[in-house]
C-alpha cells in the first residue's frame, strides 16, 4: 500500500518518540523473567579495529584543528578507492566532488531531503518525500526537516521487502523530490537487485529526483555482497547524477561512537551540498577521517566481523529454523521475525520480556500507520544479533522455548 497525506500537516507523519523510547514505556514497571537479555538496538559488540588507538594516538594533535567541510584529500580519495574496487567502477568517482564526509550517516540522511528540495527548486511548497514502511527513523526527521509531504510505501514480503516501484503514479514522482532507500533493508535484512536499482534510477532522472540510497550495512553480508547504486548506475554505462549514497563506519567497523561516515556520487549535488553543510552541519574531526583511511584500506577485519555475524545467524537457524521456518536475512545483523500465530509483535514483545527476560523491538515501532490503520510490521519482531555468540544463543534458545510452548 502507498499513502500519502490528502491534506497536508507539518510534521504528521513524524513519530512522536523513537522506537526506543516507545519500548521503554511499553515494558515500564514489568519485570523480566529472567536475566535480562537485549536484543533491542543496533549497537555493535564486536570487536574495534586493533589500529583503532594507534591511528587516534598518531593524530591525536589535529584535534586542535577546525577541519575542512568537504574532508582531506586522502579521506576522499580512499573512499573513492574503496567503492572502486567494491563496485568495479573504473575509477569513475570524482574524489574531489564525489565524496563528502559525514558525521556518520545519520547526518547525511538527516539533511539530504532538504538539500534536495533547495536544489531541485520544483517550485512546490511542500516536496514529497517518498520512504519505505519500515523504515529508520531519521527519514521521516529528513522530510521533516525539508517541510515535506511523507509518502510512505509499504516494504511486505510479497515484494521481498523493499518499496514496490510498479504503479507509482508519474504526478506523485514529478512532486517528488528525494526518495530514501536502505539495501541492504532494516529491519528485514533484504536486499535489492541490480534491475531494482537502474529501474529506481531511470525514474529519478524522468522525474527529477534524488536517491538517498541508505547502504550502511552493505558489509555484514552472508554469502554474496550486496550490489550498490553506484554500480548500477556505472553498469548502465552512465553518470551518478540524481544519486547519493550513503555509508559509514559504524556497522562495517564496529566504530559506531567514531561518528564518521561518507556521501558519495552525483558531483554537482555534493558540490552545492558542501556549501550547505559549511553553514549547518559539523565537521568531521580530522582523527576521526585518519581512522576511516585505515578502515577502508583494510578489508581483514570486516571479513572477522561478518563471520562473528554468520555464526550467530547459524545458530539463529539452527534453534528457531524449526518453528518459524527459515530466519536468516540476506544481510544486515536483525532478525525479522513473523510471530503471527502468537499475537501482534506488541504482545510477544511483552510477553518475551516477561515470561523470558529478554527483550526485543516490536516491528510496529519502526513503521507508521497508513491512513486505513495498517502497520507493515504489527506482527514481527526485530531482534538483534549484536551480542557474542554463547549470549547470543541463550536468548535465542529462551524465544525458541518460549514460542514452542506456546504454539
Amino acid at each position: 500500500m502507498t499513502a500519502s497525506q490528502t491534506t497536508y500537516k507539518r510534521g504528521a507523519a513524524l513519530p512522536g518518540s523513537n522506537p526506543f523510547q516507545r519500548l521503554a514505556d511499553l515494558l515500564d514497571g514489568q519485570t523480566p523473567g529472567l536475566e535480562p537479555i537485549m536484543m533491542t538496538i543496533g549497537e555493535p559488540q564486536h570487536p574495534i579495529p586493533e589500529f583503532t588507538v594507534e591511528v587516534l594516538a598518531e593524530n591525536m594533535a589535529d584535534f586542535r584543528r577546525y577541519p575542512p567541510i568537504n574532508g582531506t584529500p586522502e579521506f576522499r580519495s580512499t573512499i573513492a578507492d574503496w567503492l572502486d574496487k567494491r563496485y568495479g567502477l573504473n575509477g569513475s568517482i570524482d574524489p574531489d566532488f564525489g565524496v563528502l564526509p559525514l558525521n556518520g550517516s545519520r547526518e547525511g540522511l538527516s539533511f539530504g531531503a532538504i538539500a534536495a528540495r533547495d536544489q531541485l527548486d520544483k517550485g512546490l511548497d511542500h516536496p514529497a518525500v517518498i520512504l519505505p514502511n519500515p523504515f529508520y527513523q531519521t527519514y521521516a526527521a529528513a522530510a521533516h526537516v525539508a517541510d515535506g509531504e511523507t509518502v510512505l510505501l509499504d516494504a511486505v514480503s510479497e515484494h521481498q521487502f523493499l518499496p514496490d516501484l510498479d504503479g507509482l503514479e508519474p504526478a506523485l514522482l514529478d512532486r517528488t523530490v528525494a526518495f530514501y532507500v536502505a539495501s541492504p533493508t532494516n529491519p528485514e535484512g533484504s536486499v535489492t537487485t541490480l534491475e531494482y536499482w537502474q529501474k529506481l534510477i531511470g525514474m529519478a532522472r524522468k522525474h527529477r529526483f534524488m536517491i538517498f540510497a541508505d547502504e550502511c550495512y552493505s558489509e555484514i553480508y552472508r554469502t554474496t555482497p550486496p550490489p550498490g547504486v553506484l554500480e548500477a548506475a556505472h553498469r548502465m554505462g552512465t553518470d551518478f547524477s540524481n544519486i547519493v549514497v550513503l555509508n559509514s563506519l559504524s556497522k562495517r567497523s564496529n566504530l559506531a561512537g567514531l561518528r564518521c561516515g561518507f556521501a558519495a556520487g552525483d558531483p554537482v549535488f555534493l558540490k552545492k551540498w558542501a556549501k550547505f553543510r559549511g553553514l549547518a552541519a559539523p565537521q568531521v574531526p580530522l582523527p576521526a577521517q585518519a581512522v576511516a583511511v585505515r578502515a577502508y584500506r583494510d578489508e581483514a577485519h570486516v571479513e572477522e566481523n561478518r563471520r562473528l555475524y554468520n555464526e550467530k545467524y547459524e545458530a539463529a537457524e539452527r534453534l528457531l529454523g524449526p518453528i518459524l521456518g527459515p530466519v536468516t536475512t540476506e544481510a544486515g545483523f536483525f532478525l525479522w521475525l513473523n510471530v503471527e500465530k502468537w499475537g501482534d509483535g506488541v504482545s510477544v514483545t511483552q510477553a518475551l520480556w516477561r515470561d523470558t527476560g529478554v527483550k526485543v523491538l516490536p516491528g510496529s515501532y519502526l513503521a507508521s500507520d497508513q491512513s486505513d490503520g495498517s502497520n507493515p510490521g504489527r506482527n514481527y519482531i526485530r531482534a538483534g544479533l549484536v551480542a557474542p555468540l554463547a549470549q547470543t544463543e541463550i536468548a535465542l534458545e529462551r524465544v525458541a522455548n518460549w514460542l514452542g510452548d506456546k504454539a
